[in-house]
């Protein structure tokens, strides 16, 4: 079928057509090679399935940054759950080389809130450790932690998925990745790979750059980010092989081994699905998560000024807490992880939303796109008119 540009496509349940609405309005201004996915679920029944784009379609694939570390840490929540994990034992009761450089009496509640101090190492990652866990957890076994365990926070970016993952395999001997496609993708198949399949590879769409305007491009260059900064160090911007953060999804090295940070490959049915999975029964199943659970990694661990950031942040454990980073009218308790490209996933257990927004091209500023407040609001206001 032959499409005009921007034509939107899909359905929505009745009572969410404002947000189908929202969406089309969003689209018809955006650049016309937008590609984008919008989805959602209500106490476990899909009520958005949108997407647009010359080439997308429902089950095209997307890098989605660090909302990677949403599956990643819903596969945590679920060993702490299971007793397979204790948050406050310290982590080196797992992990016992990570007690190199002073960071021995940091406990895994403690890595999960971003306190460890160790966002990367003094002297950057290869390509090929950027793509490796098991390798970047090496690494940072013996790096010496940028502010003392524990005393304060700042964003884990590239860096907190190894470090979980390290504890997931010396705790169970398996790597996080297999433990997420067993107990997690697989049961509920979810278009959400830690790892894509080559069989797969024909639905990946490649990310694009940013375009930003003459003003935006000022305002990015403004930006404070010199070579030795915790940002640039968090980023691996000062490595010998910088990393190019709004292209990485391209790296087929990247996509295969699925680092549990930023690795992830997903269709926004995917996102939502792990977020209705966790919070909600689907098919039959009890939510992935009992409520004390959603609730104890949902709740605030980190809140303040984030020391990569340098901006107010709130996280719980593993994952953002929504309502404050970003939308606060969701309500409390809401969990999930934005990605860098602009791309958004999260649950709100009070309403039983779950939400998964893709975009092909990196948004400007990065982070979960602008357009994203549209979107979560009319989605919001029609799961709750729905009750």
């Amino acid at each position: 079928m032959t499409r005009t540009t921007n034509e939107i496509h899909g359905t929505v349940a009745d009572g969410f057509e404002a947000v189908r609405e929202e969406f089309a309005s969003f689209v018809a201004d955006e650049r016309p090679d937008y590609e984008g996915q919008l989805a959602a679920y209500v106490h476990g029944r899909r009520v958005v399935d949108l997407w647009a784009g010359e080439g997308t379609e429902p089950d095209s694939l997307y890098g989605v940054y660090s909302s990677t570390k949403g599956a990643a840490h819903l596969v945590t929540a679920l060993l702490v759950q299971d007793g397979t994990l204790e948050l406050d034992r310290k982590v080196t009761y797992y992990w016992p080389e990570f007690a190199a450089e002073g960071k021995g009496q940091l406990t895994l509640r403690e890595l999960l809130a971003h306190r460890a101090g160790v966002v990367g190492t003094d002297t950057g990652f290869s390509r090929q450790e950027v793509a490796d866990d098991r390798q970047l957890a090496e690494r940072l076994a013996d790096q010496r932690p940028f502010w003392r365990p524990g005393t304060a926070f700042g964003y884990h970016g590239l860096v907190i998925g190894a470090l979980t993952g390290e504890v997931v395999r010396r705790a169970t001997g398996r790597t996080l990745q297999e433990v997420y496609e067993e107990r997690v993708r697989v049961p509920y198949g979810l278009d959400l790979f830690l790892g894509l399949p080559a069989v797969h590879e024909p639905r990946f769409r490649s990310a694009q750059p940013m375009v930003a305007t003459a003003e935006q491009r000022a305002l990015l260059d403004a930006l404070p980010g010199g070579p030795h900064t915790l940002a640039a160090i968090a980023f691996n911007r000062h490595a010998a092989e910088p990393t190019d953060l709004e292209l990485l999804p391209n790296d087929p090295l990247v996509r295969a081994k699925g680092p549990a940070s930023v690795g992830g490959v997903a269709s926004a049915r995917g996102l939502a699905g792990l977020y209705a999975a966790a919070i909600s029964e689907r098919g039959g199943k009890a939510p992935l998560l009992k409520e004390d659970t959603a609730a104890e990694f949902g709740q605030f661990h980190s809140v303040g000024y984030d020391l990569v950031a340098r901006a107010h942040k709130s996280f719980g454990l593993g994952f953002q807490a929504t309502a404050d980073t970003w939308y606060p009218f969701l309500g409390v308790g809401a969990f999930g992880h934005s990605g860098a490209g602009g791309c958004q996933a999260f649950a709100d257990p009070r309403s039983g939303l779950a939400y998964g927004y893709t975009r092909r091209r990196f948004a400007f500023p990065g982070g979960a796109a602008t357009e994203n407040k549209r979107l979560v609001a009319a989605v919001h206001r029609a799961a709750l008119a729905a009750g």
